[in-house]
């Protein structure tokens, strides 16, 4: 009885276990959401060790116990840890554990962590307040959920009183545990508090994993300069907002993706700056440009919020339209150089900037010894174009981020690095705030950072030259320390930074296979499906419609490098002027091909999983009205015709079926 779930857990050589177990039930205590969808996150007060028995004081290295197991950031400070105090004080008489439930060991310290679960969604449910109380000697940690009075005292709630236990079988076996002393008590609210099946069956599993799997991550923890309580509450107001931007969304890219990572990204800065204000000192909001601004949404969202503010693109938008005359956007080409320096602005913003990522620190050194930097690294550049690999023993991605957080650091500034909580793969950011030298000392650091610049750039050319088959070891050029810039660049170094600097085109040139004409298309993919099919040995599939027993041809699968070996050199080499080539025109095709791990596959749609009655409202509204809006390929050209009947088949079988498309007609009324 009390017993809610228990998972064995190996572990071989020894080598995580009981350390691995503390490190999950870390994340369990402060990014819950990760298995708690219902929850954005939690608020970590304060934590600190607690005396077991009655008479002990709090010891006083208590009072300054904010500062996290792992360097967390805590949000209570000296304030929380000393309402932790008072709460124990309060709470410890009431705590009497029955079993099943461990009892905390004999006299001595425990660890105890204040939390504040924090819902998601609106309208928001009240914040739950917890006291996790961690005994590692015995191998628990108990929550225990708290309640506030009408005298202002908390109380346990003890219905809720849960325990994740940690015990060793034998060798390498080991077990972990959810218990609660009252499970038929216990008052689910469906958010902070799911059913007690949940914890069994849910969180343990998880738990379990976490425990032997614990890797150090090579990022920093999400949200980890902020505080999540005021980003939860934030973000939710600002999703609330600019919502209605998802359903008149002009341009062709996603606008939930675009919308809430721009909403996102806007939450973010805009609590960064709250907090600098008040470290600063400061009343009047801070003034910012956005460099690369693309949609112009996250300046739309600042300037609305109260901060001025512009954002500076190549190429305008068709959305720009919609903002507004508050809204401040630019069409203009940045060429890093003396003529595009900001001295009166307090912030510079790189949102995916792509080829001025690496450059918005060094900008924002030389405008002026107080102007701040945000960048959200995306594509890899350097300074002078692409940028190379140095290094295999990290990822790309990190290795860019590490390039991006050296230039911070060669520009003087103090580089932070978080992780945001956006629908995107790069979700690394660097903040720079603050200097690392006096005001006097700007010509010093100028020098290096001309100095650095043109190294970077001498090597770029090395390593070209090597590649070439020419040695440039007894020159030094791609050293550490860098080299004396040539003098030519010493003399255009004060107008234009990097002769040669290419920005992105005025206008965007489509190279995804979609300016490819329409017979060339065909053509390729009427030779691509011949190849499968025609491969030897054959697969068939047999399907099952109304009792007989029918084999379709699903062909055979080929890697792209045997497909590019069957096609002739003129369409390769029409191919190879478009990104992605081959590979991007197969994808476009899903109709006809799935393209999986670099093999080619004919597409079999009865394999196909049904639409999710969880998609968001715009794809599936967009799936409704592509509805047989396009001829089945299979129909017209598979020897075995489709594979699914014709009421089943998304595409239409015949002209009679064709439908008009609405999207068309949307997206023309919009222009």
């Amino acid at each position: 009885m009390g017993l809610v779930g228990t998972a064995a857990v190996r572990d071989p050589g020894g080598a995580a276990l009981p350390r691995g177990f503390w490190a999950a039930v870390r994340v369990w205590l402060e990014k819950p959401q990760v298995a708690n969808r219902r929850l954005s996150g939690a608020a970590v007060q304060a934590e600190g060790t607690v005396p077991l028995g009655e008479g002990r004081e709090i010891p006083p290295s208590f009072a300054a116990a904010g500062a996290g197991g792992d360097g967390e950031r805590q949000e209570g400070g000296a304030a929380g840890a000393a309402e932790l105090g008072r709460l124990w004080r309060e709470v410890r008489g009431q705590l009497h554990l029955p079993p099943p439930l461990t009892a905390w060991g004999e006299p001595g310290e425990l660890r105890a962590v204040l939390r504040t679960l924090l819902p998601r969604g609106r309208p928001a449910a009240p914040p739950t307040r917890e006291l996790a109380v961690q005994d590692v000697c015995n191998g628990t940690v108990t929550f225990l959920p708290l309640e506030e009075n009408s005298e202002g005292k908390y109380l346990v709630k003890k219905c809720n009183i849960y325990q994740i236990q940690l015990k060793h079988i034998k060798d390498e076996e080991w077990s972990i545990s959810v218990v609660a002393p009252f499970p038929e008590d216990w008052f689910s609210d469906g958010i902070a508090y799911p059913k007690l099946a949940w914890l069994g069956n849910e969180l343990l599993p998880k738990l379990a994993k976490w425990s032997v799997e614990q890797k150090p991550s090579e990022f920093k923890s999400t949200l980890s300069l902020i505080s999540v309580a005021k980003y939860s509450k934030v973000y939710q107001d600002l999703k609330e907002k600019y919502k209605e931007m998802v359903k008149v969304w002009p341009e062709v890219t996603d606008p939930e993706k675009f919308v809430y990572e721009d909403v996102a990204i806007a939450t973010y800065l805009l609590i960064l700056w709250e907090e600098e204000r008040k470290e600063k000192g400061l009343t009047k909001k801070q003034s910012f440009v956005d460099l690369g601004c693309g949609n112009g949404l996250l300046v739309h969202i600042l300037n609305n919020e109260g901060h001025s503010g512009r954002g500076i693109d190549v190429r305008r938008r068709k959305i720009w339209a919609m903002y507004g005359p508050e809204t401040h956007l630019e069409e203009a080409t940045i060429i890093p150089g003396d003529s595009h320096l900001f001295p009166d602005t307090d912030w510079l913003i790189g949102n995916h900037s792509d080829e001025l990522t690496p450059w918005i620190p060094v900008i924002a050194a030389r405008s002026s010894y107080s102007c701040c930097y945000f960048v959200l690294p995306c594509c890899f550049f350097d300074f002078h174009g692409k940028y190379s690999r140095r290094q295999s023993k990290k990822t790309q991605y990190r290795e860019y981020l590490d390039f991006v957080a050296q230039v911070g650091s060669v520009c003087g500034f103090h580089v932070e690095e978080d992780c945001l909580r956006i629908p995107s793969t790069k979700r690394v950011s660097f903040v720079g705030k603050s200097r690392t030298y006096a005001a006097a000392e700007r010509a010093g650091i100028d020098q290096r950072i001309t100095q650095f610049i043109n190294a970077r750039r001498t090597c770029a050319v090395a390593t070209r030259d090597t590649r070439a088959g020419f040695n440039h070891e007894d020159r030094g050029l791609c050293k550490e320390g860098g080299s004396e810039p040539p003098e030519d660049e010493t003399e255009t170094a004060g107008t234009v930074w990097m002769p040669g600097f290419q920005p992105r085109e005025k206008v965007e040139q489509i190279r995804n296979c979609a300016s490819l004409p329409r017979d060339f298309v065909d053509e390729v993919v009427l030779n691509v499906a011949n190849l499968l099919l025609n491969a030897a040995p054959q697969k068939s599939c047999t399907d099952k419609q109304g009792g007989n027993m029918n084999a379709w041809n699903q062909g055979e699968s080929l890697s792209l490098r045997e497909v590019a070996e069957h096609l002739n050199k003129e369409t390769l080499k029409k191919l190879k002027s478009e990104y992605g080539g081959l590979q991007t025109l197969l994808k476009n095709n899903h109709q006809v091909f799935e393209v999986l791990n670099g093999r080619v596959h004919i597409r079999d749609w009865r394999k196909e999983k049904p639409p999710s009655k969880t998609k968001p409202e715009v794809k599936r509204r967009l799936s409704a009205e592509a509805f047989k809006t396009r001829l089945c390929w299979f129909f017209i050209h598979h020897p075995d015709g489709c594979s699914l009947p014709s009421e089943a088949c998304p595409y239409a079988h015949g002209t009679e079926e064709l439908r008009q498309s609405q999207i068309i007609k949307k997206k023309k009324h919009i222009q």
